[in-house]
């Protein structure tokens, strides 16, 4: 199976899409899945622009509502998280994953897919310790705290993908892990990034919850984006343990290397994405400590028996199938030649992938509640601070500064 992996997409499809087919042509290949490792921008309209974290001046359409409209089909099975520059509200519709638009599959906050043989996890967002504790509050319309926040990484979403056992073949987060740089040139790295010298040299560059998925999945394969570079590394997992090929990718821009294809042995074809059993299970039975609440939480990092749900789970994709619930649109797209919206306050809708999907799970849907304290178990979570403590603040980390070589933002 020949998997190609990119960056920062930044809404540019068509360009990603198109490089793909030009280097099918000069290889003589066939590329069977993409991979993208966040800012992916799956904006389908002007309100889904003023929920994306960027400037007035980048806040621009680009191409991916053309493929949710269906005036263009995604030429190859694609697969993304989310990074820090995304509709988030859209997002926020397919909190489980989903469908974002034909052929465009959404992996989640957090999620688990299979595609062929090849089993696909990922995370979401970037970490910011102030929010780690939080539930997911937040709800569109977003101000000026909420639209920063919202892609924060959870310790929620990170705890269901540690209580994975079986293996993975490849993962996906935004950030890099915590750490990364000393299993490859650091010395190349900050050469050509100099301002991240500081955080090489202080171990604070990366993610520690990506740092601590890393050391419990060991997956073959783990790839990244955010810091607008290529950064290969290979990890040794313990003297005789597995090792992990790790690579970052730049974005999408003449003449950066934000591509990679590689190869993996899979069963023959064809392949198509498919809703992965264990992965059903841990949903299922975190369910019942999902947080909602703006309230820090700790939850315990006992391990929770999942053991009755992957049973339940089994039974359900028998009867039901594998395959994700199809895709359905949930709001106007984009029209060139009428491209200002009237809508003034941008709010989620629920969407029917979700709502099939949690059916099928026998779940409540709770991604709409407002002011909502969450629902937990008192034996799994640990409440730590009360609703009377004030508000996030921003911190240094939320300052929005020019990137050094094309004024992208990076937060």
């Amino acid at each position: 199976m020949k998997i190609a992996v990119e960056g920062c997409m930044h809404g540019e499809l068509d360009i990603v899409y198109d490089t793909l087919r030009r280097l099918e042509e000069a290889e003589g290949i066939k590329i069977d899945l993409l991979l993208c490792c966040g800012d992916f921008q799956a904006v389908r309209n002007t309100d889904d622009l003023r929920c994306v974290n960027v400037p007035l001046k980048y806040r621009t359409m680009n191409s991916f509502w053309k493929y949710y409209s269906g005036q263009a089909v995604a030429p190859y099975p694609t697969i993304f998280i989310g990074g820090n520059h995304e509709a988030s509200n859209y997002l926020w519709e397919l909190y489980y994953g989903g469908w974002a638009a034909p052929n465009i599959y959404f992996l989640g906050f957090s999620g688990v897919v299979k595609f062929g043989n090849i089993r696909i996890g990922g995370l979401s967002g970037i970490h910011k310790q102030h929010n780690y504790h939080s539930g997911h509050y937040e709800r569109p319309p977003y101000n000026e705290q909420t639209i920063r926040s919202v892609y924060h990484v959870r310790h929620y979403d990170v705890l269901k993908l540690m209580h994975l056992k079986e293996p993975l073949d490849i993962f996906l987060s935004h950030d890099w892990p915590l750490g990364i740089t000393e299993y490859g040139n650091w010395q190349k790295l900050i050469r050509a990034k100099r301002h991240f010298e500081e955080e090489v040299n202080n171990r604070t560059l990366g993610s520690k919850p990506a740092a601590e998925l890393l050391n419990k999945l060991k997956p073959p394969y783990w790839f990244s984006a955010h810091l607008h570079c290529r950064f290969p590394a290979i990890i040794q997992h313990g003297e005789n343990g597995p090792t992990t090929k790790f690579l970052a990718l730049d974005k999408c821009l003449p003449g950066r290397n934000f591509l990679q294809v590689i190869d993996i042995p899979s069963n023959p074809g064809p392949y198509e994405i498919q809703y992965d059993e264990e992965w059903l299970a841990i949903t299922r039975r975190f369910n019942i400590i999902f947080l909602l609440t703006r309230r820090r939480f700790t939850i315990r990092d006992e391990q929770l028996d999942t053991q009755d749900d992957r049973e339940w789970v089994r039974n359900k994709l028998n009867t039901r199938g594998v395959k994700p619930f199809d895709f359905v649109q949930t709001a106007p797209s984009f029209n060139p030649s009428n491209p200002v919206s009237n809508s003034s306050i941008t709010r989620s809708c629920r969407n029917p992938q979700t709502e099939s999907f949690l059916q099928l799970l026998e779940l409540p849907y709770l991604l709409d509640s407002s002011n909502s304290e969450g629902v937990s178990s008192v034996n799994e979570v640990d409440r730590t601070e009360s609703s009377s403590q004030p508000g996030n603040m921003l911190d240094d980390e939320d300052i929005e500064l020019p990137d050094e070589d094309e004024g992208a933002i990076d937060e």
